[in-house]
């Protein structure tokens, strides 16, 4: 048919050839083709083929609307011709995606679906390395969402591989790409074509079927009128005859009547296949051809009219393809339950044993049968070992109608909710554990189902409903170890509640008569212990987090995931060093075992202790790999607290445009509660003040945050000496009273040289005068070995200030030069500039500004590269470890090298 050819498509062919270009110069590119059924998004992707031809591999597939959600369903059927590949990726990458397809045992931890992700990023890079690859994805919306998912995660991190991923997703309704996570990906909307080009279209397709020359006016105005500029249905709409009017039914069920139209006409045993065909979600031409057997209809001589009449098509690979998939619907919608039953099972007949056999024989199933039941828990088992939570809880929830017994129906109920949970289904959730709910009266599963209520209120924002369903369920006669684990749980909401309702968390924490087995025996003793202090109550002495840490692996702790909040509760209580040597080796180990949906957290932590202790690059080297880790795996919570801790970072810095724009993006929490990364933010943004001498906007947020009901976090408690200099800066020592008493009973309970230099320096600043010098130099004498150069630069240009306006010029100089210099070598320019001016205010020329390191020009991920090049890595290794392509990786070594003046790897040492 002529109608092959795009009309009015120009500017779309525009956005897919420089997609194509970017791809052929090695640059990477996505593109993701929105609109209305029909309106040529299908189209499209086939000129991208076609001009793909030759010059690139192509690897395409897309989505199927199917009642049953086989995971990684549609990754395998688009990475398959490309599974030679699995060889070239590291372990934990490979091993994630055999599991996912089938191929091996996989992973089994709650990680693996954000690792298979990366691993997709992985192969999608070897399939490009000889030559540019386009992958080609139509009806994204009917993917499967652990396919999505690692699709996605994919298209959000690739940059320099070759790699041109082409995605068509259908607009609106529940069928629609409306509620897809797609935001920030490029995307193209089509809309109808002009009339001029409609025109030309219905013309090509009149003449191909050499009707054109007799047909009237009106008859063609109607006709474009009812398309509307849609392609397809210029292509596919029945001619009007007399004054018929489409009777106001939407153009997609219009074309969908259309195609009814054509199937009426076709053989009886072509209609049997054709919905064979489209009951069978792979395409897969030899397992219709079986399910036809099975039916006693003819074998694939009953397609030929089908094919004939243009509605399918059969691949050299044997794969049968309908024409559109409104015409796949259409098949189905047509025919009459009991025959669709007797299709699935038919198919089901025809597939070995696995999950899909299972499946189809389960939509075939008209009453409760516990063997097929049982058989789906399998295959949720299955599932939830390879992190597809939503293709889990659909077979949860399908093997509970299938089960004949009422308590066994309600267990997996109650399992389909929790798996919903983790899938991020929230309403469907809590749909399911309302259905369970009703069915029992047992404590232990209301306990259960109260623990989904609560994470759907926690996601949502709605902290203190979380808070007190955790709360209550914990309560209930459950074992100590489901309590302890509802209670740390409880404890992550009432974090966002306020500090009394993480005192009472942390009081029943406490008081659970745990044994010493099990992996949260050692986490439920030691966090109370290590928080409660920090809140100003009374607790057991804190243990040493080594001697927790081994107590937990002992009981079982395996991976990170079990020791993350470990890193936490030594912050809070000011152990700080801890941390840092902690989840630095946290870090490591997730990095080896490919535990990514962690490794944010851990990251976070870390890159606030490397901020404690100075190490501002450092600290903006991990917090900028966490932060891109974690919005391209979507843990919105993680995006908020590390866009946060990047902004103090920028701060610090004197990035002031840099600093508000995270701060700004931290803040945004998408709900009506406070962002996660609000304490943080609003400590940045005071930071940024007080290091302009904007003292007065300083202590106005500043005040807010430290007594506020975040005040008992990380940030809002270590805002407060900085609180303290603003206050006193604008004469106003007493907004500062309060949490300095706070912070001193913190300060105390920490027991550390810092904490207490920093409240001798918060002395130093409130008074009294005749006090001053002994607590500055109490603080500067107890700075020394804390390895905290930029608190004690601040606490040396303080005391230099006090001293220049107690005239002694002489006496400033020293500690004003050595603030000077620090400052200048940790970065912290806006405190550089300011020990500036107060050294020369004492009479003495300040030294020039020293020009910054070739270092310092270097982005964050080429530092860390640099870095790791430096140790003698090879690019594979280091991709490996930070989930990149080695063509990342060199090309972020090619950018590095003119900035450092250096030519080749085997200099990078010299500079690290």
């Amino acid at each position: 048919m002529g109608t092959g050819t795009l009309y009015g498509r120009e500017r779309e062919q525009a956005a897919v050839d420089a997609l194509l270009d970017g791809a052929r110069d090695g640059r990477s590119g996505v593109l993701v083709l929105r609109g209305e059924p029909g309106i040529g998004k299908t189209a499209l992707l086939e000129y991208a083929v076609a001009a793909a031809a030759g010059a690139f591999r192509v690897v395409r597939a897309a989505g199927v609307e199917y009642e049953a959600e086989l995971p990684f369903a549609g990754l395998s059927l688009l990475l398959a011709p490309g599974l030679d590949g699995l060889a070239a990726l590291p372990g934990p990458q490979r091993r994630s995606l055999e599991g996912a397809f089938g191929l091996g045992e996989g992973g089994g931890g709650p990680g693996d679906r954000l690792l298979t992700g990366l691993a997709t990023l992985g192969l999608l890079a070897e399939l490009a390395a000889e030559r540019p690859l386009l992958c080609v994805v139509d009806d994204v919306q009917w993917l499967d969402r652990s396919s999505l998912d690692a699709l996605l995660i994919a298209a959000r991190r690739l940059q320099v591989e070759g790699v041109a991923l082409l995605l068509a997703a259908r607009d609106g309704g529940p069928a629609g790409a409306d509620g897809l996570p797609l935001a920030g990906l490029p995307e193209l909307r089509l809309s109808g074509l002009a009339e001029s080009d409609a025109t030309r279209l219905l013309d090509a397709r009149l003449l191909d079927a050499r009707s054109g020359a007799g047909l009237a006016e009106p008859t063609r105005r109607r006709l474009l009128a009812e398309a509307a500029g849609n392609p397809l249905a210029l292509v596919e709409l029945p001619i009007p005859e007399g004054e018929s009017t489409p009777g106001g039914l939407a153009l997609t069920s219009r074309l969908q009547i259309a195609f009814h139209g054509q199937v009426t006409g076709l053989p009886p045993a072509t209609q049997t296949l054709l919905l064979l065909a489209a009951a069978e979600e792979n395409g897969e031409l030899d397992v219709v051809l079986a399910a036809a057997a099975h039916l006693g209809a003819p074998g694939a001589e009953a397609l030929t009219p089908a094919e004939q009449a243009g509605l399918v098509t059969v691949g050299t690979d044997r794969r049968l393809a309908f024409r559109h998939p409104l015409l796949r619907a259409a098949v189905l919608q047509r025919a009459p339950l009991q025959q669709r039953l007797a299709a699935h099972r038919a198919i089901g007949e025809a597939l070995e044993d696995g999950d899909r056999r299972t499946w189809h024989l389960a939509l075939a199933a008209t009453a409760p049968d516990a063997e097929l039941a049982d058989a789906l828990e399998r295959a949720a088992l299955r599932a939830e070992s390879r992190g597809a939570h939503g293709g889990a809880a659909a077979a949860y929830e399908r093997a509970a109608g299938l089960t004949p017994d009422r308590d066994g129906a309600t267990r997996r109920l109650v399992l389909a909710a929790e798996a919903a949970t983790e899938e991020g289904k929230l309403a469907q959730a809590e749909a399911l554990a309302e259905r369970a709910g009703a069915r029992t009266d047992d404590v232990f599963v209301h306990a259960l189902l109260d623990q989904v209520r609560a994470v759907a209120h926690f996601w949502r924002g709605a902290y203190p409903a979380a808070y007190r369903l955790l709360l209550d369920a914990a309560g209930t006669d459950i074992e100590p170890a489901h309590a302890a684990r509802m209670l740390l749980q409880a404890f992550h909401a009432a974090w966002y509640v306020g500090e009394d309702a993480v005192a009472t968390v942390l009081d029943r924490l406490a008081a659970l008569p745990l044994g010493p087995r099990g992996p949260l025996a050692p986490l439920a003793r030691h966090l109370p212990a290590a928080v409660l202090p920090a809140l100003g109550r009374t607790a057991e002495p804190a243990p040493d987090v080594r001697a927790t840490v081994e107590a937990a692996r002992k009981a079982g702790a395996e991976s990170p995931v079990d020791l993350v909040q470990l890193c936490g509760a030594t912050l809070v209580l000011g152990r700080d060093a801890e941390t840092l040597e902690l989840a630095g080796e946290l870090v490591a180990e997730a990095r080896a075992k490919g535990a990514v949906g962690v490794l944010p957290t851990l990251q976070f932590f870390l890159a606030e202790a490397e901020l404690f202790h100075g190490r501002h690059r450092d600290a903006e080297v991990t917090a900028s790999e966490a932060y891109a880790l974690a919005r391209d795996t979507g843990q919105g919570q993680w995006t908020s607290q590390l866009a946060a801790i990047l902004a103090c970072s920028a701060a610090l810095g004197g990035s002031d445009e840099r600093c508000v724009e995270l701060a700004a993006e931290a803040l945004a929490s998408g709900s009506s509660a406070p962002a996660a990364g609000e304490p943080w933010a609003q400590w940045a943004l005071g930071l940024l003040d007080l290091g302009r001498g904007r003292a007065g906007a300083a202590a106005d947020r500043l005040h807010t945050l430290t007594t506020g009901p975040y005040r008992h976090h990380v940030g809002a408690t270590r805002a407060v000496p900085d609180l303290v200099e603003a206050a006193v800066r604008v004469g106003e020592p007493g907004r500062a009273a309060e949490p300095y008493e706070r912070f001193a009973r913190w300060a105390g309970a920490a027991g550390t040289p810092w904490a207490e230099a920093l409240r001798l320096r918060c002395q130093a600043l409130l008074g009294p005068d005749e006090l001053a010098e002994s607590a500055y130099r109490g603080a500067l004498d107890l700075h020394e070995g804390t390895h905290r150069p930029f608190e004690q630069a601040r606490t040396a240009l303080l005391y230099g200030e006090w001293l220049r306006r107690e005239r002694r010029r002489t006496d400033a100089r020293p500690h004003l030069s050595a603030a000077l210099e620090t400052f200048e070598r940790v970065g912290a320019r806006p405190w550089a500039d300011r020990a500036r001016t107060e050294l020369t205010a004492t009479g003495t020329a300040a030294p020039a500004d020293t020009p910054p390191g070739a270092l310092t020009s270097l982005t964050p991920q080429e530092l860390q590269i640099a870095r790791l090049a430096a140790q003698g890595l090879t690019n594979r290794d280091i991709a490996a470890q930070l989930f990149l392509s080695p063509r990342t990786v060199g090309h972020h070594l090619y950018k590095a090298y003119p900035k450092l003046g250096i030519a080749s790897r085997t200099e990078l040492a010299a500079l690290f």
